[in-house]
Order: C-alpha cells, then structure tokens, then sequence
C-alpha cells in the first residue's frame, strides 16, 4: 500500500477562513478610515505622529505612521492595495499574518527612521502595501510551489509597475517607506517559508 503525501499548508493560496480573513482585512481597512475620518473632524493632527527620522521622540512613529494618512485620496489610493495583499497574504492563516505583517510593519519603520531625510514626518500604508506584495511574490520561491508562483505572476502582472515605487521620485512620496517595505515583505516570506518546513522523517521537533 501507498500513501499520497497530504498538500501542504504552506502552499495555499487563499486564507483556510474566508469570512476571518474578510472580517480582519475590511476591519483594518475600516480602522484607518475611521482614524481619518477623526483627523479631518477634529483639529489633532494626527498625521504630525508619523516617524520623524533620527530622532527619540519620533520613534513612536515607526507604531503609529502606517495608520495614518495626509489627506483622503492618500488613504484611498492605498485602500484597494491594502485589502487584496493583506487578504491574500492571509493564505496560511492568521496567527502567520500577524507575524509576517509584524515584520514588514517594524523593518519598514526602522529602515525610514534611519534613513529618511532630516526635517520629514512619515506616514501612510504603503509601506504595508509593498511589504505584503513582495511577500506574496516571492513566497511562491520559497515554498516551491506552482500555484503560489501563478498568483505571483497575475499580481506582478497588474500591479508590477508599482514596485518602481522603491526607487527616488516624487519628493512627497516617501520611497525608503516602500523600499524597506518591501524588504520586509521578503524577510518575512523567508521566515514563513522556514517555520514552514516539514520536519525530517524520522525525526522529531523540540
């Protein structure tokens, strides 16, 4: 008798829990509409917390900036993005969306404080945005598998020339943001990939 290996997890391509995936992504989607929403209705200036380079008291910064916006269509041209990434990037579940969103969260903020020019503030989801789309183009590449590289290539397809986003442009758009975004975003599909790995037959996990 033969046995058919079982499908591994880490090569789905969709979130094992649709509704919970929907809910998470459209209630982060709806959070940072709100938190906009409170911006425009009340004199706080919100967006005056995003990361200030280089400096102590802008460091909070790196936690509060993707959760900001300067102005409506800032928020609205990320909203689309945000809500297919982070929905597909939910393929392996939660609690590894979490971390992988950790990641891209903290190597996006750390690499825009330290390299930022002096005299900006940060804010904005792009850098969320390029972290998850680089997480889903190479983690295909780690894994090995088929169907992954496919979504891969629809979403370089569609969204690819975005990626020019991490090269120097626009003076207004922060490109370090989407530059170590993006780094995050390979870092943690490599991470993912590993945690992933199968246990060598004959062995067993600590």
């Amino acid at each position: 008798m033969s046995t058919v290996p079982a499908k591994r997890p880490a090569n789905r391509v969709l979130p094992p829990n649709l509704a919970q995936a929907g809910i998470v992504v459209g209630g982060f989607a709806v959070l940072l509409y709100l938190i906009e929403f409170a911006d425009r209705l009340l004199p706080a200036d919100l967006e005056m917390n995003g990361i200030i380079p280089r400096s102590v008291e802008g460091l909070d910064g790196i936690i509060w900036s993707p959760l900001l916006h300067g102005e409506w269509a800032h928020l609205i041209g990320n909203s689309v993005p945000l809500l297919v990434f982070a929905f597909l990037a939910m393929a392996n579940g939660l609690g590894q969306w979490v971390a992988v969103t950790a990641t891209i969260w903290l190597v996006s903020g750390i690499g825009v404080w330290l390299t930022s020019p002096d005299g900006t503030v940060t804010i904005g989801a792009s850098g969320l945005c390029f972290g998850w789309l680089l997480f889903l183009l190479v983690r295909g590449l780690f894994n090995r598998s088929i169907l992954q590289l496919g979504v891969a290539a629809v979403l370089l397809a569609y969204w690819g020339t975005t990626l020019l986003g991490v090269l120097p442009g626009d003076t207004g758009i922060s490109w370090q943001g989407h530059l170590f975004g993006a780094v995050g975003g390979v870092l943690a599909a490599w991470f993912a990939a590993v945690a992933d790995k199968p246990a060598v037959p004959g062995t067993f996990k600590a």
